[in-house]
């Protein structure tokens, strides 16, 4: 009887594991990983999407955007960009010139994949940034060469 059991009981276990393993195979992941095929044409921006307006920020001192870039590089909305934006102002905002935080601000509005996919050599970036100066450090940052063990900076 006790025998019965365990082999009714095995037999039930093979089963929904079966039909779990099945399951997965019906339906595609939603959320495909970045660098897949299927990611990058489902984050590709059309090329004719307008830009952000830029909101005016008159007479801004110069301490006042790198602050407001170090919050806007760290608060974009999927961790990779969050992470790589991040690190990157937190390693090299301090020593950019007021003309390199302009351009990175540009940079900014930008839609986030886009950015990642530029910084990281998946995408070509469009004419407006194929000599950008602070996206070719971007990308060196990128890259991280020094393999360096990378996590989101402290406030």
């Amino acid at each position: 009887m006790l025998r019965a059991i365990i082999q009714l009981r095995t037999a039930n276990a093979c089963l929904n594991a079966r039909s779990i393993s099945f399951t997965s195979r019906r339906h595609a992941d939603p959320w495909p990983l970045p660098h897949t095929p299927q990611h990058l044409e489902a984050t590709r921006t059309p090329e004719d999407a307008p830009l952000p307006d830029r909101l005016p920020r008159p007479n801004e001192a110069v301490e006042t955007m790198r602050a407001r870039l170090v919050y806007q590089s760290r608060k974009r909305g999927t961790l990779e960009s969050d992470l790589l934006l991040s690190t990157f102002a937190r390693d090299l905002l301090g020593t950019m010139r007021e003309d390199e935080m302009k351009e990175y601000d540009r940079l900014l509005d930008e839609p986030d994949w886009d950015i990642y996919y530029w910084a990281t050599n998946k995408r070509t970036p469009p004419e407006r940034w194929a000599n950008s100066v602070i996206l070719d450090k971007l990308r060196v940052h990128a890259r991280n060469e020094g393999k360096v063990v990378r996590s989101m900076p402290s406030l």
